[in-house]
């Protein structure tokens, strides 16, 4: 038995079961086509649940599976069949509220593929090689925010950033019309 929980995947997938981010720290899925065959299951085992309130346990092929859905989205943590669930549960929460404060509570499929640069620098932040990092979202979106523009901005001014950007690519578009 390993001292360190670790774990085997990380998979946030849309309401389709298609691949949104991915991150597999296991050889346990040796090709491509294993690893969407397991996620083709795991999606089609978990789709008829209610985990929109809070994160469901599931056992699947000798593997404890947690996630959580909100809107189009759907969150899985994979870990061995000997893992701690509260464990996983905790990362699981961790990287689902991580997305939500980076994607700024819109949490649909088209916001998450916009901003897929970080929601994969969230994936790294969490998990290294399946040992588990970090869990709290504030850090997480803190250090994967500081990444995605100048270290001395804090989380709450890139909206006023992002806005000015905004306001002045629609300037400058109607000036050259």
């Amino acid at each position: 038995m390993e001292l360190c929980p670790t774990i085997k995947n990380i998979l946030l997938l849309d309401s389709e079961g298609k691949r949104i981010a991915v991150k597999y720290y296991s050889d346990d899925w040796p090709t491509n086509a294993a690893k969407e065959a397991f996620e083709k299951a795991v999606f089609t085992k978990t789709q008829k649940t209610n985990a929109r309130t809070e994160a469901e346990i599931t056992m699947f092929d000798n593997y404890i599976v947690v996630y959580k859905f909100v809107q189009d989205l759907h969150f899985f943590i994979t870990g061995g069949e000997n893992e701690n669930e509260i464990i996983l549960a905790t990362v699981l929460q961790g990287f689902f509220d991580a997305v939500g404060l980076l994607l700024r509570g819109t949490e649909d499929k088209k916001e998450a593929l916009e901003n897929l640069d970080l929601i994969l620098l969230c994936l790294d932040e969490i998990v290294d090689g399946g040992i588990i990092l970090e869990t709290d979202a504030n850090v997480i979106a803190g250090k994967v925010d500081s990444h995605s523009m100048d270290a001395g901005a804090p989380l709450s001014e890139q909206t006023i950033t992002q806005a000015l950007a905004t306001a002045r690519e629609h300037l400058t578009r109607s000036l050259l019309k």
